[in-house]
């Protein structure tokens, strides 16, 4: 074996072999053969166009040169019959046989990033020697196809070859590979690729196989994905305006397939074929083979696709669930009994999961706090936001500090994790059952209402901005006094702001103060019943768009 040259980086051949893997040499030594035979340097057993030994690459003191080595068939570079040794340059194209041979520099060879496929803004009108169908005229005529005898036995045994194979379990990224090995294989194609849609507007690449291919004509991409076309384009070479437009120069294509990923509903990808060198010609039986090879994967994919969507989607629906009842947990099994009162909660989250939020935490001194919050948004982020509120507020209000302090406390921790475009109203009130004080702040909720026996109503409104919205906000803390007979309502905006069917007329607080007027002597959890049997009826039981949430004080008549 010769001695390594000395010198720079190697120079690099690239030889394509229909229905083989691209076999990418650094040329290190001084002298390769390359045939049939079991003692040349590069060997290709299978093909029988080539000789036992071929042509002959060697380096001469300052290049390379390759020589047919007295071959049956003979060698071309750049299309030109060889008849005595050649000095390569880069980019030079050697064909023997069914190979397609590649000469150039290590950095030609590289410098295409291998997992981006872009689009060469090129049209499609005036290409006179394109072959367009679509999927449902080739299905039209398979007994045709199927009649021929090229169809009967390559073609056909493809078919039940791609029919056993697809059947087999896989996702879709996994059916991608397959079909495209399988239609490489079948046409003798040397590269492609398949595409399927991210959105409506942009395809991303599933898999590539072959040697650079780096862009497509968005010409060819629009004709597949915009109108269903089977696209067959069988020498570029020989079309004027085709043969130099720049992903055909770029890339140095002669033979192209394209055809759509569908099903009977849509198109959601395409499949790509070329052969930068003329090893084989595709031909319309080959894009007939090809569109129903698709249209096979393209079906199977789909099912993939739609099992996988239905076993997330299961596998959400379980895991909400699961958080559903974690939250239901986290909010009072019963209400406290306190002496002189009757308190009562109720929550029913619009979703699985929602951000609305009540409590009663007793104090050792028979006090009792009373809170309700609503989380701007809805759904899981909102549920999130809730828990941290109720874990916060259950550690601050429970501690002995005043209750001014807390609530800003409260306040500054949530506006230290609440994301910027969220915020909480929130109110608490700490009664005194001995003589009904109710110490209050409310941070942007919706008003209790204070309803007395005799009828009159107070709005306890807010005494400063949402929670998580400025860490550094100041409070006011009221005081009011909750008499014998009276009812204290605290409710979220789910409640009042519920509307009729086909209206905006909202169930407001006039509608709930008459669905408990003149029962004030009955338990907190009937009064509770009462709101929600008339929003019910208002509602006509629309699904509600927003989380209802009530909690009713209600101190008895004699004490």
């Amino acid at each position: 074996m010769a001695a390594p040259a000395p010198g720079p980086a190697p120079d690099y051949l690239v030889i394509d072999s229909p229905g083989d893997a691209t076999v990418r040499l650094p040329l290190e030594r001084n002298r390769y053969t390359l045939g049939r035979s079991a003692a040349n340097d590069l060997v290709f057993p299978a093909d029988q166009k080539l000789s036992r030994e071929h042509l002959v690459f060697e380096r001469t003191p300052e290049i390379w040169t390759v020589r047919d080595a007295g071959s049956r068939n003979g060698t071309c570079i750049n299309g030109a019959r060889l008849t005595n040794a050649a000095l390569l340059a880069h980019g030079d194209h050697i064909t023997a046989g069914h190979l397609s041979i590649r000469y150039g520099s290590r950095h030609e060879f590289t410098r295409a990033r291998p997992n981006e496929i872009t689009f060469i803004e090129e049209g499609l009108q005036n290409l006179v020697l394109s072959v367009s169908v679509d999927l449902k005229s080739v299905l039209a005529s398979s007994a045709d196809l199927r009649g021929s005898a090229v169809m009967e036995n390559a073609h056909l045994s493809a078919l039940v070859r791609a029919g056993r194979e697809l059947g087999g379990q896989g996702g879709p990224d996994k059916l991608s590979e397959l079909i495209l090995d399988l239609t490489i294989d079948a046409v003798k194609a040397t590269r492609g690729v398949v595409m399927t849609r991210d959105n409506e507007t942009t395809l991303r690449k599933c898999v590539v196989r072959g040697e650079g291919l780096r862009s497509i004509s968005t010409g060819v991409r629009d004709a597949v994905m915009n109108d269903g076309k089977s696209i067959l384009i069988r020498d570029a070479r020989l079309d004027q305006e085709l043969g130099a437009r720049p992903s055909i120069v770029a890339q140095e294509i002669r033979s192209i397939l394209a055809v759509p990923l569908q099903t009977d509903e849509r198109i959601f990808g395409l499949l790509y074929l070329d052969s930068p060198f003329l090893v084989r010609e595709f031909t319309p039986e080959d894009l007939n083979l090809v569109t129903v090879m698709a249209n096979m994967a393209a079906i199977r994919m789909e099912h993939a696709r739609l099992i996988e969507e239905e076993q997330a989607r299961r596998l959400l629906a379980r895991d909400l669930e699961r958080a559903a009842e974690i939250q239901r947990r986290l909010l009072p099994a019963v209400a406290p009994e306190i002496a002189g009162f009757d308190l009562a909660g109720y929550n029913a989250p619009c979703r699985t999961v929602g951000g609305d939020y009540y409590d009663f935490l007793p104090y050792r001194n028979g006090r009792v706090a009373i809170l309700i919050g609503d989380v701007s948004g809805k759904g899981l982020g909102a549920a999130l936001l809730m828990s941290s509120l109720q874990a916060r507020a259950q550690v601050l209000f429970e501690s002995h500090e005043p209750f001014e302090s807390q609530f800003c406390r409260l306040n500054c921790s949530i506006a230290g994790h609440c994301p910027s475009n969220s915020f909480i109203t929130f109110f608490a009130a700490v009664l005194d059952p001995a003589s009904g004080e109710l110490v209050y702040g409310n941070a942007g909720h919706n008003p209790p209402l204070l309803i007395r026996i005799r009828g009159d109503v107070e709005s306890l409104g807010a005494t400063g901005i949402p929670l998580g919205i400025a860490p550094h906000a100041a409070y006011q803390m009221k005081t009011c006094r909750m008499k014998p007979g009276d009812v204290l309502v605290l409710f979220s905006d789910g409640v009042t702001e519920s509307c009729a069917p086909g209206t905006e007329e909202e169930f407001g607080e006039e509608r709930l103060l008459a669905s408990i007027h003149g029962k004030f002597d009955e338990r907190a959890a009937d009064l509770i019943q009462a709101i929600n049997s008339e929003l019910l009826s208002f509602t006509q039981g629309a699904p509600a768009s927003d989380d209802i949430t009530l909690a009713v004080v209600r101190r008895a008549e004699t004490c």
